[in-house]
């Protein structure tokens, strides 16, 4: 007969049970401090199998979820901790935060309202409840909490700031001024409290009294910058614009100032002047020395050259202009704007080498920016490297399809680089592209036509292109010239000698001087035909006949 195995003993199952719960709850807090949360959640729940009624395992659930993101999941189990255990700050605060983080502030507020009420030494959680209570809009209870906190701890400048933006929300500047009176009586050394007071009265118009203030606030440091700008803005609203220029050249000249409020400052100067700025001649001074005063300030600031530079150039000063725009592309080469500028000038200014070298290096960090490929192109176009030229301003236009004005410059270019390269064809297909977009273009207009006309091609086209040109240009003496040189190719030479003398007295072109005496000797004045030519040579730029025209008294071509 077999004998029944003995059963356990109730209390003994229960203590296993304990032991098991315990080790599984050991192994999840390891998880959670690794931060391995699914791992965690899988013990901690194995735990609470056998142990629910745990309000620190269910602490511990709830703050695993909500470290994994899943705040549905973490909020009953942050609820049974509290109420299987009242006494625990740190139950409460999980809760509120989960109730926060759900946008349940109103749930969060009686958290933390119990909290603080019901458990001796959780002061310092009446914080978070004036937090809650700000982000609901509920003022004064706000306020009221604030006022348990200074009752508690004292004064505190972060109350008092605080409860100072709740009097101004409240449309209730007295009390926010009071407020204020009590941070400055707080610490009459500390200058940030009477500008605080003097920003206070300038928002509300109160300009005389805000200067007192600010005036309070450089006895306590005349070297302050920022009470110097605040106190040039108000002699400014108070029309005392020579003191208020004074008191702003005086804390630009601050190196404590930062740097980006200065550039701000010049940057709202810039939008004031008008176009051009030198129309305002005064102003314009007081910016040029805001940005010099930045810039000796600031010596290793790109953004303070950059800004002078911005200046510089609206005044005309050109030179000094793309200078400062070099040494804030060497202190800081990541900003487009800069180089972009930069080069701008470059070619402005006829700085053929320098265009050469930055667009070089521009394009090392900006290699998709076709305004880069586009000056580039145009540099190596002036120093007749042709071939070059076309490489870079096709490339560029193949980045630029979606702006066809910025097309339209490219073939412009790759017209007169083509032209050099004697590959007519593509020179005449970029040339009429643009007249497509832009039928009146001047230059191609005359490079167009004049090209034809050394080449003896499409003589008509060629005059029919510088005919529209003087047309719309009648006084231009470039475009006289070229139509004047057509007429001349279709030996069409009295039309085209009438065109010359409209130019021929007052030019300083060689190349038209010597066209003009061209057509002089075509009609037969030969003599005047040789002083044209000798005024040529004088002028420059002249052609490699010139010598023996002038020499054998011959036309030469």
């Amino acid at each position: 007969m077999e004998v029944a195995e003995k059963p356990v003993e109730p209390l003994l199952a229960d203590a296993r049970q304990k032991e098991a719960g315990e080790s599984f709850f050991v192994d999840g807090i390891k998880f959670l401090m690794l931060e391995q949360y699914d791992k965690a959640l899988e013990r901690f729940q194995r735990s609470y199998a056998l142990n629910p009624g745990n309000a620190a395992l269910n602490y511990k659930l709830a703050e695993t979820h909500m470290l994994a993101g899943r705040l549905t999941d973490a909020l009953p189990f942050a609820q049974a901790a509290v109420t299987l255990d009242a006494s625990n700050p740190y139950y409460y605060l999980l809760l509120a935060q989960l109730y926060s983080g759900g946008q349940r502030y109103d749930e969060a507020i009686k958290v933390l309202t119990k909290l603080t009420k019901d458990i001796p030494g959780t002061e310092q959680y009446l914080f978070n409840l004036a937090d809650l209570y700000m982000a609901k809009n509920r003022f004064d209870d706000a306020l009221k909490t604030y006022d348990r906190i200074e009752k508690q701890y004292g004064f505190i400048e972060e109350v008092s700031f605080k409860k100072q933006q709740i009097y101004l929300k409240q449309n209730n500047l007295e009390k926010a001024l009071k407020e204020g009176e009590t941070l400055i009586a707080s610490d009459p050394t500390e200058v940030r409290y009477p500008l605080a007071q003097a920003e206070m009265l300038a928002n509300n118009k109160k300009i005389d009294q805000a200067v007192q203030m600010v005036n309070k606030a450089l006895s306590i440091d005349q070297n302050n910058a920022q009470a110097r700008l605040m106190l040039a803005e108000l002699l400014r609203q108070k029309g005392q614009v020579n003191e208020a220029v004074t008191e702003l050249q005086t804390a630009f000249g601050n190196p404590d100032l930062d740097i980006d409020a200065k550039v701000k400052i010049i940057l709202e100067y810039i939008r004031q002047l008008p176009q051009p700025a030198t129309k305002n001649q005064a102003l314009l001074n007081t910016t040029l020395h805001l940005a010099e005063q930045t810039v000796k300030a600031h010596p290793q600031e790109a953004k303070a050259y950059a800004v002078a530079a911005d200046v510089q150039n609206m005044a005309d000063k050109k030179l000094e202009a793309r200078n400062n725009y070099i040494k804030a592309t060497q202190l800081d080469n990541s900003h487009f704007s800069i180089w972009n500028q930069l080069v701008a000038l470059d070619a402005e200014l006829n700085q053929t080498d320098s265009l050469l070298a930055h667009t070089e290096k521009a394009l090392e960090l900006f290699p998709n920016q076709a305004v880069f490929w586009f000056y580039n192109g145009t540099s190596y176009l002036i120093k007749k490297n042709y071939s070059r030229a076309v490489k870079s301003l096709e490339y560029g236009k193949k980045l630029s399809l979606d702006k066809p004005e910025l097309v339209t410059q490219f073939n412009m270019r790759l017209g007169d680089s083509y032209n050099s390269l004697k590959e007519y064809t593509k020179s005449d297909e970029a040339y009429e592209a643009v007249l497509v977009q832009d039928p009146n273009n001047p230059q191609v207009l005359n490079n167009y036509s004049y090209f034809l006309s050394l080449r003896n091609q499409d003589l008509a086209k060629a005059k029919s292109l510088s005919s529209k040109l003087v047309n719309l240009f009648p006084n231009e003496e470039t475009y006289l010239d070229t139509h004047a040189w057509v007429l001349y190719k279709l030996k069409e030479y009295p039309q085209a000698l009438k065109y010359f003398e409209k130019i021929a007295a007052t030019t300083k072109n060689g190349t038209i001087a010597e066209h003009y005496g061209d057509v002089l000797f075509q009609v037969g004045q030969k003599e005047k035909a040789v002083q044209q030519w000798q005024r040529a040579k004088t002028l420059g730029e002249a052609s490699s006949f010139i010598d023996k025209k002038i020499k054998d008294q011959k036309l030469y071509e």
